[in-house]
């Protein structure tokens, strides 16, 4: 297939056969499995998948890839869905009782949007393999005290089990892009160990703690923690948001729901 890649779209296409034999490898898809794969683009993973798994369906925005993932796949199993991935809804793939297994390569420009969107139907997700800028990754997989650690971080790994696997160089993709990717894995927690009352609240929480991390948490968090909510989680106020791990965050916000 010939294909421009489309800047618009952020496409970089995975070229390079051993990244994606790699890619097979660490999936491990296997026969019968309900996969989904976002953003195909000329189908570097998609023949892989589909040799594993016998069956595949494939979300793809540009117009102009449809055609030829079509006839190159033509005596396969393989649905495509013309769509913008931001606003697919994967349980639409399943019945009520399957579950999904995530696949993609995101766009940089709305990785973080994208994975956040797959999350929120994690009830149907078995786990998610993401091709993503390394930054992003060091980010959903630092631990507290790093420098990367942020509300991202905290926000990821309140719902799942995150993992780099290995990076992967821009010479792999074409265009090359200008940073290098790693490729990630979440698993949804089920049940989440450190469950959270008020999802928003600790948005927001999260996010004005980090929002601030020079400031100790008395200072940042002074407009939902009192002295009170503190004391009775045992959180020592002196802290800055990085020195509090994922399971501490979701206990001060919700004392804080509690004593609303």
């Amino acid at each position: 297939m010939t294909h421009q890649p489309r800047k618009r779209f952020g496409q970089n296409f995975l070229h390079d056969p051993s990244v994606i034999a790699r890619i097979h490898a660490a999936i491990a898809a296997q026969s019968g499995e309900r996969l989904v794969e976002i953003g195909p683009g000329q189908g570097a993973i998609t023949a892989g998948l589909l040799t594993a798994a016998g069956e595949l369906d494939v979300i793809e925005l540009d117009r102009d890839l449809i055609e030829p993932l079509r006839q190159r796949f033509s005596n396969s199993a393989l649905r495509i869905h013309n769509s913008d991935a931001l606003q697919f809804d994967l349980r639409t793939l399943v019945n009520a009782d399957e579950q999904l297994r995530v696949i993609g390569n995101l766009p940089y420009n709305i990785s973080t949007p994208l994975m956040f969107h797959f999350l929120d139907q994690a009830d149907r997700i078995i786990d998610l393999h993401l091709m993503l800028q390394k930054e992003v990754v060091d980010r959903i997989v630092a631990a507290p005290g790093s420098k990367v650690y942020g509300r991202l971080s905290v926000m990821v790994q309140s719902r799942c089990q995150a993992s780099c696997l290995f990076r992967i160089g821009a010479g792999a993709f074409t265009p090359a892009p200008k940073v290098e990717s790693a490729f990630l894995r979440l698993r949804p927690l089920r049940p989440l160990p450190y469950p959270i009352d008020n999802p928003q609240l600790h948005f927001h929480l999260v996010a004005a703690a980090f929002g601030q991390r020079r400031k100790t948490l008395r200072n940042s968090l002074s407009a939902f923690v009192t002295p009170e909510h503190f004391a009775a989680t045992g959180i020592d106020p002196k802290l800055r948001a990085e020195n509090l791990d994922v399971e501490s965050y979701a206990r001060l916000a919700n004392a804080v729901n509690a004593a609303d």
